[in-house]
């Protein structure tokens, strides 16, 4: 099966190659570095670091939810570096913009292909002494690959729901014998745990989510309060985060015909950057005043008090948004998407409201709700409803918002317990 794989693989390389050059057209960072998709790396630099941990976080959530294990294995680790990989540009960027501060210890990388060729050239150039891959990534060739090498693969932060189980088990002998290549496995979640054992993973532990100790960045509270500052005093403020095509339009929507309180503005913050002009577009269409969050980056900058939309086009400042916002709904929920992380909210003590599709983050999520820091809405329109009720509430909202922290600030000590379970990497 995996023989079939790899020559699949093969034969789609030149178009995998043709829709990145396509992707760069409106997402330069798509062209750059393509050597390294393929394997392809310029001469050694000196390696003054004995060790080399390889993590892989293949785009902005992951990248994020990796910043505490990769704090905490430079810390254990002192004479070593990390080779951090991803998939995309922005979790490259986002990648950079933690870990820059760790010079030559944090070396970026895109993953190459999963090629067995590309696969041995990227072991024999950064020697890694561990893979760790994070939440749901498994590629059979790299898997291969690091076990004729004798690195172990471990699966940190892992998830794996439902559909993702019934999707693997179609691939039949070639997920299964990747499967039994992963050295360990850190689940978020029992049930997370249940349905990777289903999968033949043999070392399974349970160590909760490494998403619930990413320390807020001093720097993303100061821009949160610069930009509430920005929106203007007093300004009751409603984040969509996270949001995904085909819940702009509801929202939007759903926001011109609710009754929310006078002056409040939406923050809207679609996921993918590729789709901000589109989403742009969508407002201006219902005749919304809306400016744009990189126009406000300007010496003097501020909201205009007729504008009812500012459309959250940078990247890397969620942690801002959820500063900024006096109510959070996480998107990637409306629709039958999954939806996304709602700890980083929890964490800013701000009330979240989500949508009933969650199948991505179901636990995390049951748990929010149980512990009255999350609700679920059942559409836009319940979401401006709950919002409304929220914005007019104000001892509803601090109470919703302060069983959201203590929901978070209980579930911390994943990265610890991870580490701990690591195979022995000696200095």
């Amino acid at each position: 099966m995996r023989l079939l794989y790899s020559l699949a693989w093969r034969l789609a390389l030149p178009l995998v190659l043709a829709r990145l050059w396509w992707r760069g057209r409106r997402e330069p960072g798509y062209r750059q570095f393509w050597n390294e998709r393929l394997g392809i790396y310029g001469r050694r630099a000196a390696n003054d670091e004995p060790l080399t941990i390889w993590v892989h976080a293949v785009s902005v959530g992951e990248t994020r939810a990796a910043e505490p294990l990769v704090e905490a294995l430079l810390k254990r680790y002192p004479r070593g570096r990390v080779v951090l990989t991803h998939m995309t540009p922005t979790g490259r960027a986002t990648g950079k913009s933690l870990f820059g501060k760790h010079g030559a210890r944090v070396v970026q990388s895109y993953l190459p292909y999963d090629l067995p060729a590309l696969v041995r050239r990227f072991i024999a150039h950064f020697e890694p002494r561990v893979c760790i891959l994070m939440e749901t990534e498994v590629w059979p060739n790299l898997i291969h690959g690091c076990n004729r090498r004798n690195v172990p693969v471990v699966l940190a932060n892992a998830r794996l729901s439902e559909r993702s189980l019934r999707k693997a088990r179609k691939l039949g002998r070639l997920m299964s014998d990747a499967a039994r290549g992963i050295s360990l496995v850190a689940a978020q979640t029992e049930d997370d745990a249940q349905r990777v054992r289903a999968l033949g993973v043999a070392n399974v532990a349970v160590t909760g989510s490494i998403k619930f100790d990413v320390a807020v960045p001093p720097a993303a509270l100061a821009t949160g309060t610069q930009l509430k500052h920005q929106f203007g005093t007093g300004r009751p403020v409603l984040l969509c985060a996270s949001t995904r095509e085909g819940e702009e339009e509801a929202i939007l929507d759903a926001f011109q015909a609710a009754a929310l309180p006078e002056g409040t503005l939406l923050l809207l913050v679609p996921r993918h950057p590729q789709r901000f002009d589109a989403v742009e577009a969508m407002v201006r269409e219902r005749a919304l005043a809306v400016q744009r969050r990189s126009a406000l980056a300007q010496p003097g900058a501020r909201v205009d008090a007729a504008t009812r939309v500012v459309l959250g086009d940078s990247m890397g400042e969620m942690f801002a948004y959820y500063a900024t916002c006096d109510v959070a709904f996480i998107g990637g929920s409306l629709a039958p998407l999954g939806g996304q992380n709602l700890i980083e909210a929890a964490a800013l003590a701000r009330p979240v409201l989500i949508g009933q599709h969650t199948f991505n983050f179901a636990q995390v999520t049951d748990d929010a709700v149980a512990a009255g820091g999350a609700l679920r809405v059942l559409d836009a329109a319940d979401l401006m409803a709950q919002a409304t009720r929220l914005l007019c509430d104000d001892a509803a909202r601090s109470a919703m918002g302060q069983a959201g922290l203590a929901f978070a600030n209980r579930h911390r000590g994943a990265t610890a317990r991870t580490i701990d379970l690591l195979p022995p990497l000696a200095d």
